[in-house]
């Protein structure tokens, strides 16, 4: 039987995938929505929000990527460029201790 640790990148492996997966559903669908002059026209702010998902799976996924790779959560932490996104996962380390 794997020990937990192994377990862990695994699993944290398989959930970067996992958000990968859902980064290109998102892409695919903003691609089909820009492609309508009527909703690209009318609807420039929100679909500007399909990139930042886009920005925000692309983290996760790099962030679970480097702790199944044995970095550690603070040093994971550190490398994520959006800033907000790395202010809540600071604050969230935080509240462990």
């Amino acid at each position: 039987m794997a020990d937990s640790d192994t377990l862990a990148a695994l699993l944290q492996s398989a959930l970067a995938e996992e958000l990968r997966h859902v980064r290109k559903l998102i892409e695919q669908l903003a691609e089909l929505l820009i492609c309508d002059d009527h909703f690209a026209t009318n609807y420039v702010e929100q679909l500007q929000a399909f990139d930042l998902l886009v920005q925000y799976t692309d983290e996760s996924a790099a962030l679970l990527d480097r702790m199944a790779a044995g970095v550690g959560s603070h040093d994971a932490v550190t490398t994520v460029k959006l800033g907000a996104v790395q202010a809540r996962l600071r604050a969230a380390l935080g509240k462990a201790g």
